[in-house]
């Protein structure tokens, strides 16, 4: 007798999304904003995190063997734009990897006490090279390999320090300390909708809450998905919410807007913060963790979007060099592809006058070709109501095809938002040249999407062929 699988709980599940969204490098470049935070929070949370989710479960359940992006755009819209999307679900994550890396170089600045080496730009580089292609050779050795040190790293580097810079924020704010937020150019609610250069960080913030469809291929080890779902999402985004708004205010409330370091915000913040609470011996020990964190983020990431590549290339979408996997059934020959590509973007920094504006513009173009992924997502949503609406799904959107176009249309529409003020280069930032900036986005996302099309165009039938046989 087969024994039956334990189905997961709401909070087991609620817990899964927040690992996989929540990351605390994403809190000095909210608290940037000013009190804008709570605007962009708000808006990356109802008006595209939490669409995605309920679109994505939707289609994990009706979707179910080969599940996940490439599979959904694949049902809707035929092979072509499956495998692009799948493609763009990776190159952006590929891209994200030097962004987080440079945020954990940052972190490690502190660890060697010298601050002043988070902006400079050849320790970002070997920072980003050496953990990446580290994380990368762990990842060789296979899943159980990486599991047991991504575990303690999220644990020890993403818990702990958010946990704490809370609580010392709290601690800043009951002391009666000033906030230096409330002195920003930024101290309203909304944000100053008629100049698009004061609402571009926006675009960031909905990367930060992004991913989540990740997990959707998850709902049906919930017990009754249909109710426990949407109480697993809610839960979650509770506490998204909570630690990205109190943990952004923390760093808020003790540095000016003008001070805050993209790659080492949070490291400056528990720098004041400690030093008035005389913890000064316990900063090191926070850059540690904080990096420690990044790293492992980086070590779970490296082998997932990978994966679904791996996915495509059995389909028949890539080349056979690109079907390979070793003896630990890992895709090595993708994992040297993307490597390189990570090392060819870390040199950016060398290339861009300033640390910031260089993450940044690396942040932006990963979240633009992220939201194109989007749109397609929830496109897929629309249509296979249409045209496949006897496929049995155990979560389905409720209020029929009218509930369908209301969760996919909001989406849709801040996915197209986010896409439009992407382009323009953040008031918050000194950037010198704006045309080179907004060139440096199109060029980026004429490659990165032309890539799969040119691929897809010369598609031999004979990959498939090969790898039937293996």
């Amino acid at each position: 007798m087969v024994k039956k699988m334990k189905k997961m709980g709401v909070f087991i599940f609620a817990m899964m999304n927040v690992a996989i969204v929540l990351s605390l490098r994403g809190l000095p470049l909210i608290a940037k904003t000013g009190m804008n935070m709570i605007f962009f929070v708000l808006f990356a949370s109802f008006l595209f995190l939490l669409p995605s989710a309920l679109v994505s479960a939707e289609l994990a359940t009706g979707w179910i063997k080969d599940g996940g992006i490439y599979r959904w755009v694949k049902e809707a819209f035929g092979s072509k734009l499956g495998f692009t999307a799948i493609w763009l679900q990776w190159i952006q994550n590929t891209i994200w990897y030097t962004t987080v890396l440079a945020f954990a170089a940052g972190a490690l600045s502190y660890l060697f006490l010298d601050p002043s080496l988070s902006y400079n730009k050849y320790f970002i580089i070997v920072v980003i090279l050496v953990v990446y292609w580290g994380a990368t050779f762990i990842n060789f050795k296979g899943l159980k390999a990486a599991s047991w040190f991504t575990t303690i790293c999220v644990i020890g580097g993403t818990i702990v320090p958010a946990v704490l810079i809370i609580i010392l924020g709290l601690l800043w704010v009951f002391s009666g300390n000033p906030l230096e937020f409330v002195h920003s150019s930024h101290t309203n609610f909304f944000p100053d909708f008629k100049n698009f250069d004061n609402l571009a960080f926006l675009a960031g913030t909905v990367l930060l809450f992004s991913g989540i469809e990740v997990s959707a291929v998850h709902v049906l080890d919930l017990e009754n998905p249909k109710k426990s779902y949407p109480k697993a999402v809610f839960v979650a985004l509770a506490i998204i919410i909570v630690v990205f708004l109190l943990g952004s205010f923390s760093v808020a409330a003790s540095l000016p807007a003008k001070d805050i370091s993209l790659t080492a915000g949070i490291m400056q913040s528990f720098k004041d913060m400690l030093h008035m609470f005389k913890l000064d011996w316990l900063l090191p020990v926070m850059g540690f963790l904080v990096a420690f964190g990044a790293i492992g983020s980086v070590t779970a990431w490296i082998g997932g979007p990978s994966k679904g590549l791996l996915a495509t290339a059995k389909h028949g979408e890539l080349p056979p060099y690109l079907q390979f996997t070793n003896k630990n059934n890992v895709q090595t020959h993708i994992l040297w592809i993307q490597g390189l590509i990570v090392t060819v973007l870390a040199f950016v920094f060398l290339l861009i006058p300033n640390v910031n504006t260089a993450f940044f513009l690396l942040t932006a173009l990963t979240v633009l070709l992220y939201l194109i992924m989007y749109i397609l997502l929830y496109l897929a949503g629309i249509v296979l109501r249409y045209t496949q609406p006897n496929v049995k799904r155990p979560y389905k959107i409720p209020g029929g095809n009218f509930g369908m176009w209301l969760v996919a249309g909001i989406g849709l529409l801040a996915v197209v938002f986010a896409f439009i003020v992407g382009f323009f280069p953040p008031s918050q930032l000194e950037i010198v040249r704006p045309v080179r900036y907004v060139i440096f986005l199109i060029v980026g996302i004429v490659v990165f999407v032309a890539a799969p099309i040119i691929i897809n165009h010369f598609k031999q039938p004979s990959w498939v062929k090969k790898n039937k046989k293996k």
